[in-house]
């Protein structure tokens, strides 16, 4: 009710009306520029594709620049211009967004350009509401490449508070941009804490990893642990069962990157079907092999394990399972893995290669010490479940709830209603 209320003192009694892109300015397409033209320094362009890749909502600046010679052949977006990446790879990303605030910029093709003289912010917060998501996708169109066009982006309406006013309007507009802001600065700055936390993780895991020659004994991963690849019984369709007293079924797809222990699974094999496969146990590993290959995760659960696994057991009595977890997920390790996979001898990572892996093995009570402190980084910078990344996924949720409730107006079917 509360919410209710602030958008009426917001709007005051004025009406809103929901017109389309088409009435309230101009689409133009860019042209000409592909990314072989960029150069050091020179005139600012933005190419379609950093739409996705380079920048957020908002932009003042460049990341690339052409040739006043060609940048005098190109078209050019102004402050105030709305940027929209009309060609995607998938359904979500086109009609990508970008505000921008800075002076005259050189604009690819496979984009266009909105100018029109509402607030440029409100209305790419409004293009990313689930209201303007769902009209969208009405008119998308091709296989592999999607794209939306400008004559059916012209059709979709937005709403424009008291459009009869300009000035009011635009007032009311910066206050929603204004409360909206807020949100995404507050993501920001969690985001900017999680990737300075990562870094700092990354150099104490690299330190406290890295013994003195002679400090340590490194030993083979094959000469202390159980190391098997997976197995998978053919045809696997014959033994899924939905059967409760089943084995689950460990695949990749269970995994979440960066959680640190397997606790589930969508599917379950028979007990036939697991006799086929290679059944491991609480606090085993398994490593990838192929896809995503050298990420470790801990199982939290006895399952059995297709072949796109690798299987490390039996260390028990010389590794701590922490220990070997921050060891496994270390850059040292990652570009070891890396170095065998390039040699272009082995196209994946396959149990040989792991056994050879040599590991420090330090006393049982010393690992437990270095494990406890990177097992709290790793929840910092990590957990889904609580750290930053979960903070962040709350404040995510909270702004596109706040974001859909300001910009969700009622369209005049609905207050005939």
């Amino acid at each position: 009710m509360s919410d209710v209320s602030f958008i009426e003192r917001l709007l005051d009694g004025v009406e809103v009306e929901w017109k389309p892109f088409g009435e309230i300015g101009e689409f133009i397409r860019g042209n000409g520029l592909q990314k072989k033209d960029f150069i050091e320094n020179g005139f600012p362009a933005v190419h379609y594709g950093q739409i996705y890749t380079k920048y957020g909502l908002f932009a003042e600046k460049t990341f690339t620049f052409v040739s006043e010679e060609l940048a005098a052949k190109l078209r050019k977006a102004r402050k105030n211009d709305l940027l929209l990446a009309t060609t995607s790879e998938n359904d979500e990303d086109v009609v990508k967004p970008l505000a921008w605030l800075g002076q005259d910029v050189a604009i690819s093709g496979d984009m266009m350009l909105f100018r029109h003289e509402q607030n440029v912010k409100y209305l790419a917060y409004f293009i990313q509401t689930a209201t303007f998501q769902n009209e969208k996708r009405k008119y998308i169109s091709g296989a592999k490449v999607r794209r939306v066009s400008s004559s059916n982006l012209a059709k979709i309406a937005v709403p424009i508070p008291c459009p009869e006013n300009p000035e009011k309007s635009l007032q009311i507009q910066a206050e929603i941009v204004r409360i909206l802001d807020a949100f995404t600065s507050l993501t920001a700055e969690l985001t900017a804490e999680l990737t300075a936390r990562k870094k700092q993780y990354n150099y104490y895991r690299d330190k406290l990893l890295s013994f003195e020659e002679g400090e340590v004994e490194w030993k083979p991963l094959g000469d202390i642990a159980r190391v098997r690849r997976g197995a998978s019984p053919r045809p696997i369709s014959k033994y899924i069962t939905e059967d409760e007293s089943g084995i689950p079924w460990i695949k990749i797809g269970d995994t979440k990157p960066g959680t640190k222990f397997i606790t589930s699974t969508a599917q379950r094999v028979t007990v036939e079907g697991s006799k086929k496969s290679r059944v491991l146990n609480p606090g085993d590993f398994v490593i990838s092999n192929s896809m995503s290959f050298g990420r470790p995760y801990i199982l939290a659960i006895r399952g059995a394990i297709h072949d796109g696994w690798a299987a490390i057991s039996d260390f028990d009595e010389i590794l701590d399972s922490s220990f070997l977890y921050h060891f496994l997920s270390s850059d040292m390790v990652s570009n070891y893995w890396a170095s065998k996979i390039n040699s272009g001898s082995v196209s994946n990572l396959n149990a040989d290669i792991i056994k050879t892996l040599l590991v420090p093995v330090p006393s049982i009570t010393e690992q437990k010490e270095i494990a406890t402190i990177l097992d709290k980084f790793d929840t910092l910078t990590s957990s889904i479940t609580e750290g930053l990344p979960r903070e962040i996924e709350l404040r995510q949720k909270q702004y596109e709830y706040y974001r859909d409730l300001l910009l969700s107006f009622p369209k005049p079917d609905e207050q005939a209603a």
